[in-house]
């Protein structure tokens, strides 16, 4: 007997029972952006490699550790995307989408990086991400963290916490590597190997480090707010302002640097409690030099990303799931199929999500199938259903049981309101 394939490491099956909820939350937070003006852009899933060599940054532990790359048929190198900006940007340059405006994207879909997988984090994940192209306003910084603060609130996630820096300019960010790197080279033999490499490449990046020793040492470290110049801080100050305006509440972290290249000025992150230590489910900030970067016109830009895997985490954990199957449809025999039939089109026809029962089997067992599926009600239709032209619906919550004519289905939604408020209320 051959043996059973199974998924790579690091990939998960989405299966029938959970697809709903990813398809909920995609048309949820499609109806936010649509909402703010935002416009969804498909990319391809893989890229020249050069692509994210640019524009992630050479430094990054994506470029020199995550990514999957291989070389074509063709001998060309390409790559899984790792993130949704860097391709993005490229189909907003390829394809002169700028014309002086301000662009507002937004994409869903796979990315890849070799990680080691955990709760939340796949070596395949898909991420939900906007980009606002055009504007050096800090009201496009205050757009983008509102945006994602309303999605969040609409997927009823709780315990949101707002984080946010300054990480200036490149030029600043250069003066304040100088001394990092002398700061940092006074403890080289305390260093592991991996913040050896990245003090030769990109000191910025030893802030990402999980290693406790490094960490001690990094709370002494100069902070890169002290580098900032006149028009940073006012940038940084205006944002600041909009939120305080607006209510949202937010916290300054000096050591928030985030784990891409390409930011400059602002840097934030959403974190929920509910996730534990990996709390962040939304990152992003300011990129002015990426479009350029990437050979197209000087155009400043904001955006962020969300993981939706651990969005789908947090719902499970803090929210009570309402079911998406209202009712199930249970004839108990041949003469009832056809009038089955026309009940479950006209509730499907009202927007009820409907299953019906193929097995004809004992109403027990049919109902127990209803009960597994989370169905609100079992419609059952029998021989005394039939012969008297009504159906008889068992609410599951409640265990209640009524019954209504056939010509009279135009009630039912009332009475499914009526039951759905004791539901919850219970």
């Amino acid at each position: 007997m051959q043996e059973i394939i199974k998924k790579p490491r690091g990939t998960k099956d989405i299966l029938p029972k959970e697809s709903f909820m990813w398809q909920n939350l995609e048309n949820l937070a499609q109806s936010v952006l649509s909402s703010f003006g935002y416009g969804k852009i498909s990319t391809p899933i893989f890229e020249d490699t050069i692509l994210f060599q640019r524009g992630i940054g050479q430094a990054t532990d994506i470029v020199n550790k995550e990514m999957y790359t291989f070389r074509d048929q063709g001998n060309r190198s390409l790559t899984l995307r790792p993130e949704g900006t860097a391709g993005a940007i490229r189909a907003l340059i390829e394809n002169r989408l700028y014309n002086n405006t301000i662009n507002r994207l937004w994409y869903i879909g796979p990315m890849f990086r070799y990680e080691r997988p955990q709760n939340g984090r796949q070596r395949q994940f898909n991420q939900l991400g906007i980009e606002c192209i055009g504007s050096n306003d800090p009201l496009a910084d205050f757009e983008v963290i509102y945006v994602a603060i309303q999605i969040l609130t609409v997927l009823k996630v709780k315990d949101l916490k707002l984080e946010i820096n300054s990480i200036g300019g490149f030029n600043e960010r250069e003066e304040y590597l100088l001394a990092l790197k002398t700061f940092l080279n006074q403890y080289k033999d305390k260093l592991d190997e991996d913040s050896l490499f990245k003090l030769a490449l990109n000191p910025l990046r030893i802030f990402d480090s999980k290693n406790s020793t490094v960490q001690e040492i990094l709370k002494d470290a100069p902070l890169l707010s002290k580098f900032l110049n006149d028009d940073s801080k006012k940038h940084f100050h205006i944002l600041c302002s909009y939120l305080e305006a607006s209510g949202i509440e937010y916290s300054i972290n000096p050591r928030l640097v985030r784990g891409l290249d390409y930011y400059t000025y602002t840097a934030f992150e959403i974190k929920s409690n509910s996730l534990g230590a990996q709390d962040t489910v939304c990152g992003g900030g300011r990129y002015n030099n990426l479009v350029e970067q990437l050979s197209g016109p000087n155009l400043p830009a904001v955006g962020w990303g969300m993981g939706i895997e651990r969005l789908l985490l947090i719902i499970n954990q803090s929210n009570d799931q309402s079911n998406i199957l209202d009712f199930y449809i249970a004839p108990l025999d041949e003469e009832a199929k056809l009038i089955s039939l026309i009940v479950s089109n006209q509730l499907q026809q009202k927007g009820f999500n409907i299953e019906m029962d193929f097995t004809f089997t004992k109403i027990q067992k049919q109902i127990q199938r209803a009960s597994r599926k989370m169905a609100k009600a079992c419609i059952i239709i029998g021989q005394n259903e039939v012969a008297n032209n009504f159906i008889s619906i068992k609410w599951l919550k409640s265990g209640k049981q009524s019954t209504i004519d056939l010509n009279s289905l135009d009630k039912i939604k009332v009475i499914y309101l009526n039951e759905l408020s004791i539901y919850y209320k219970s």
